[in-house]
């Protein structure tokens, strides 16, 4: 049997909550999908959220299906394998969604809100130390690792936006290349560097350092070692956007992966079909992705209005 709902919402994190949150407390029938792989799971604190600032990802995620519940919205622990819309053009079209437990749920509005996951660089220790002292943004992690001697990994040329950035939380930065060779920087990403005080360090990096439990240093291929604290990296972003290919949503190339075109609410190109978060964009944080959601939400819930109330006089003019 599968079961009909006025939304549904594929993803548990601050985008898919915000989004249920909205059309809860709108009087909505909702579902929420939740896979469970939030991509900040492995910090501690997230940071810059007001309110909620230095909150752990788990203690905000379930504070916020606590809330969700209050208004009746259903959450489930599944994951979708096969999602499919129907052959009715415009408003009379729905989307039926196959779990991997086995049911089918159906709606005429879906939500994508399954975020990224990151991939790391295949360098030894990086992923065991990741959102501790190896972290990627200054914006989530520099407050709390500030003034430390820090190393950033170049992941590309464009990393060193990412060493300049790092200089305003500390004063002690060394810029690894690794694979990178230093005539692929400009003279202008030189002139910089040296102006930030930034060391550029040649030379592929082999591994960490790590003494109980603590980043003590950077090993060269050459056997090297340069002591560091804190090891910035930039992770090679991944859009979760099977679903949204499964559909036929119009996507756009970025540096950053393939993201869906929307509108300034969040729709895509597909009539009922939403995206929200980290699903529509790669700089998301947790406090933009809540906020696109809301955006989602509320959008939804006036479509809806507008639907059932043009259908209603088109019934009275019948």
């Amino acid at each position: 049997m599968t079961e009909k709902y006025e939304a549904i919402v594929v993803g548990g994190g601050a985008a898919g909550l915000s989004a249920a949150l909205v059309l809860g407390r709108a009087r909505r029938r909702t579902l929420v999908v939740d896979a469970g792989e939030p991509r900040n799971a492995p910090s501690a604190h997230m940071q810059g959220f007001l309110s909620r600032d230095g909150m752990s990802p788990a203690e905000f995620l379930a504070a916020g299906r606590e809330e969700i519940a209050r208004y009746g919205v259903k959450l489930v622990r599944e994951r979708v394998l096969d999602v499919e819309r129907d052959g009715a053009e415009g408003h009379g079209a729905e989307f039926t969604a196959v779990l991997a437990g086995g049911g089918t749920v159906r709606a005429p509005h879906l939500v994508i809100a399954t975020g990224l996951k990151d991939e790391l660089p295949p360098v030894p220790g990086v992923a065991e130390r990741f959102g501790r002292d190896v972290v990627h943004c200054p914006y989530c992690h520099g407050w709390e690792l500030r003034d430390r001697p820090t190393g950033v990994l170049a992941a590309s040329p464009l990393s060193v936006h990412q060493a300049l950035m790092v200089t305003q939380w500390s004063k002690d930065v060394r810029f690894f290349l690794h694979r990178v060779r230093e005539a692929e920087l400009s003279d202008d990403d030189l002139r910089r560097l040296a102006a930030a005080g930034v060391a550029v360090v040649p030379g592929e990096v082999a591994g960490l350092v790590v003494d109980g439990d603590r980043l003590t240093g950077v090993r060269l291929a050459n056997g090297t070692v340069h002591d560091r604290e804190v090891l910035y990296v930039a992770p090679r972003a991944v859009p979760r956007n099977e679903l949204l290919i499964r559909l036929g949503a119009e996507l756009r190339e970025t540096p950053f992966g393939a993201y869906p075109v929307i509108d300034e609410r969040g729709l895509t190109s597909v009539p009922g079909l939403w995206a929200a978060g980290n699903a529509s964009g790669f700089a998301e944080q947790v406090v933009n992705a809540a906020s696109r959601g809301y955006r989602v939400g509320a959008a939804i819930n006036a479509d809806l209005l507008m639907t059932a109330l043009d259908s209603s006089l088109s019934t009275q003019r019948g």
